[in-house]
């Protein structure tokens, strides 16, 4: 019955032309992998690039979805009883998990896979290839030095000023329409003895909640936004601008492990290139892309490891599917946010 309701649900929400880009890396004639992926094609496309290099028998079939719809199409395809994709790779690492827990995936062990820590793969069937943090972005020429927030003490702070100029220029996710969003604030909101205070100070501060990582970084670097919060610090990376500064939270950040799934029915090809993936020269390629890897962090003296807090691939997340956890949450987040304050 559960099942129902979500695919229902996921159905309603699943617009005819949800798909954002394709591309074909490799040959045409080729045996094709299809990737469905919630990551920007520009970032995870010299990785992919190498894999086909080194196997020019195979090619990759990409397609590039919202995180939300990517798990509406799979969960659509897993009660169909077809495949649809080869892989799955998203950041909404909770509606994988669930996926997983549906029966919708093929089990799958090599060296590479058990080479991962327990925290990063879950029944064999779901495994996590990057580790990616969740960081506070500013604009450097807006905000001066001593108001940039180095702990969300101090964002709590700068938010309580109550001053103008602030006002409607804080930016996060939309966590209705980013499933990564949502997945960073039920993190944040295990986590944090703060996530009340912030609710309250994005409040106050008329903080405006967006759809998507390239849309908040472009605001910041414009100065439509002062700062934004929880923003998926690889695409910040990748897409580096002089004008955008960096932080992790020293009093802790939240790593995140993007999710790779091989659907029941997928090609026997999905597993090698998993195995790529993991590899060290798939690895050494990602942390290129600032997919993985420590990254650059140039507006702190360093991160404590004790303030690492990586979200860990297990059935936990499953909480955060909860239709009626879920629900109190978001009606929380629109109490603060409200509806016309989302763009």
């Amino acid at each position: 019955m559960i099942r129902a309701v979500l695919l229902a649900l996921a159905l309603l929400t699943l617009p005819a032309a949800a798909q954002e880009a394709r591309t074909r890396f490799g040959a045409d004639g080729a045996t094709a992998i299809r990737l469905r992926s919630t990551t920007d094609i520009a970032i995870l496309g010299p990785t992919l690039e190498a894999f086909v290099a080194r196997n020019p028998g195979l090619a990759v079939d990409y397609e590039q979805w919202g995180s939300n719809d990517l798990y509406a199409l799979a969960l659509q395809d897993c009660e169909a009883g077809r495949s649809g994709a080869d892989a799955l790779l998203s950041s909404a690492v909770h509606q994988m998990v669930e996926l997983v827990n549906f029966g919708c995936a093929s089990p799958y062990r090599s060296a590479e896979t058990l080479a991962l820590p327990e925290a990063r793969r879950w029944r064999d069937e779901i495994w996590g290839i990057t580790h990616e943090a969740a960081v506070i972005v500013y604009n450097r020429a807006l905000l001066p030095p001593e108001d940039v927030p180095q702990t969300r003490f101090d964002l709590l702070d700068l938010m309580r000023r109550d001053d103008p100029r602030h006002r409607g220029r804080i930016a996060t996710y939309d966590i209705e329409a980013s499933g990564l969003g949502y997945l960073f604030a039920y993190a944040d909101s295990l986590e944090a003895s703060t996530f009340g205070a912030l609710l309250e100070g994005f409040a106050r501060a008329e903080a405006v909640a967006t759809c998507c990582s390239a849309e908040i970084i472009q605001g910041v670097a414009e100065g439509r936004y002062l700062l934004a919060y929880n923003v998926l610090g690889s695409y910040v990376e990748a897409n580096r601008r002089d004008s955008v500064g960096v932080v992790r939270p020293r009093d802790y950040t939240l790593f995140l492990s993007r999710a790779y799934m091989i659907p029941k029915g997928g090609a026997p090809e999905a597993a090698l290139l998993l195995n790529f993936l993991l590899s060290p020269e798939g690895q050494q390629r990602l942390t290129e892309s600032r997919l993985t890897g420590p990254g650059r962090d140039p507006d702190t003296s360093g991160l404590p490891e004790s303030a690492e807090r990586p979200i860990p691939i297990s059935p936990e997340l499953l909480v955060a599917r909860d239709a009626q956890k879920r629900g109190r949450f978001i009606a929380r987040w629109r109490d603060t946010f409200g509806r016309a304050a989302l763009p």
